[in-house]
């Protein structure tokens, strides 16, 4: 598939906005004359396509890699096998390529792209972009505070709950109050709260929530909702239930 024809096929909605004038900027020639450079116009509000969901991940991916000063290769290459495990090698390679553009460009507004982001995408879907996201920060084994404070903007113009991205956060970190986090949970918890927590989150974060974008984003939503059990879990052991 050409990489027009694939960016034509794939995308809604981020055709348009600040995500359609980076993506404009970012491909340039190889968009067909019309659809070229920053002046596409908005689509009317539809349900979040995997294209979509891919392209929103690549200008917020850029944005958290950039955040320490540096590109690491390891985040690189895990932005890369990610996208390889997803997609397949040919979709992944059109992806790859549009990030490297993407990432060259230096005047994207974190608030106005997840402000189109906002708009047009369910809670469930912002919520699997932030994990994604802690992936991507976690890939060299270190996340910087600058890493975390970036993701914690986007999470906060997303209108993601600051409960809701320590609960995605905590699952990329060890220690001794993470399965509270995740469950969005004080210390104090009793078995009560605990299991009443455990029934809400697994509804929040059922890989069902994201059936709509794909099988190809199902593994992370399983791994979000497999956090989400094991959290219980420790939980439940601690407690002698």
């Amino acid at each position: 598939m050409g990489f027009s024809k694939w960016i034509g096929a794939s995308i809604g909605w981020s055709f348009g906005g600040p995500i359609g004038a980076i993506i404009g900027l970012a491909l340039g020639s190889l968009l067909d004359s019309s659809s070229k450079g920053g002046t596409l116009q908005s689509s009317a509000k539809t349900q979040t396509r995997s294209g979509d969901f891919e392209v929103s991940l690549l200008v917020l991916a850029s944005i958290v890699i950039k955040a320490d000063g540096k590109q690491d290769q390891r985040e690189l290459d895990f932005v890369r096998a990610q996208f390889v495990q997803m997609y397949g090698k040919e979709r992944a390679n059109h992806a790859f390529n549009l990030f490297k553009e993407i990432s060259k460009q230096t005047n994207i507004s974190t608030r106005q792209v997840c402000l189109q982001i906002r708009q047009m995408m369910d809670h469930a879907s912002r919520l699997q972009l932030l994990h994604f996201l802690f992936g991507i920060a976690k890939a060299d084994n270190h996340v910087a505070e600058s890493e975390v404070q970036a993701i914690a903007s986007i999470a906060s113009y997303l209108g993601v709950s600051p409960r809701d991205f320590e609960s995605i956060k905590a699952m990329f970190y060890n220690s001794s109050d993470n399965a509270y986090k995740i469950l969005e949970l004080d210390t104090n918890a009793t078995m009560s709260e605990i299991k009443t927590a455990y029934r809400k989150m697994a509804k929040k974060y059922h890989p069902d929530k994201v059936l709509h974008l794909g099988k190809e984003h199902q593994k992370g939503a399983e791994e979000k909702f497999r956090k989400v059990q094991e959290a219980y879990e420790q939980l439940q052991k601690e407690k002698g239930n």
